[in-house]
C-alpha cells in the first residue's frame, strides 16, 4: 500500500483498485518506473557539478569563497542523489522533512556558532589584548 502511494497513486485510487474484485477483473500490482532520460540528466548534472568543484581547486580560489563554493556544490550533488536515486522526490512530505530538515538545522546552528566564535574572539582581543 505504501509503494502504490509513493508511486503517485492517491489513497482514493488505491481503495478503488481494491474494491474492484467484485467485477471479476484481476488487477496487477501497480509499479511505476522512471524514464532512463531522468537518470542520464541527473548523471550529467552530477558530472557538471563535480567538474565545477574541481575547478575551484584548479583556479586556486582561497578563503571563504573556496569553501563556500565547495559546500554549495556538495549540497547540490547530495540533493540530486537523495531526490532522484533514493526516490525522495516521490516520497511523502513528512518523510522528506525528516531527512532534509535536520541537515538544514545543522547548517543554521553552525552559522550561528561561526558568528558567536567571531564575537568571542573580538571580545577577548578587546579585553585581553593581542597576546604575547
Amino acid at each position: 500500500m505504501a509503494e502504490a502511494t509513493a508511486n503517485g497513486l492517491g489513497q482514493h485510487a488505491l481503495h478503488a483498485a481494491h474494491e474492484a474484485p467484485s467485477t471479476g477483473i484481476i488487477h496487477a500490482e501497480v509499479h511505476q518506473e522512471h524514464p532512463i532520460k531522468l537518470y542520464l540528466v541527473v548523471w550529467a548534472w552530477l558530472f557538471i557539478l563535480s567538474t565545477c568543484s574541481y575547478l575551484v581547486d584548479y583556479f586556486g580560489l582561497h578563503g571563504y569563497l573556496r569553501w563556500s563554493l565547495i559546500l554549495i556544490f556538495m549540497i547540490l550533488k547530495a540533493g540530486l542523489i537523495v531526490a532522484v536515486f533514493m526516490h525522495m522526490a516521490w516520497e511523502r512530505l513528512a518523510l522528506a522533512y525528516a531527512i532534509i530538515l535536520p541537515p538544514i538545522l545543522v547548517l543554521v546552528f553552525v552559522t550561528m556558532m561561526l558568528f558567536e566564535a567571531d564575537y568571542t574572539l573580538l571580545t577577548r582581543l578587546a579585553f585581553f589584548g593581542a597576546g604575547p
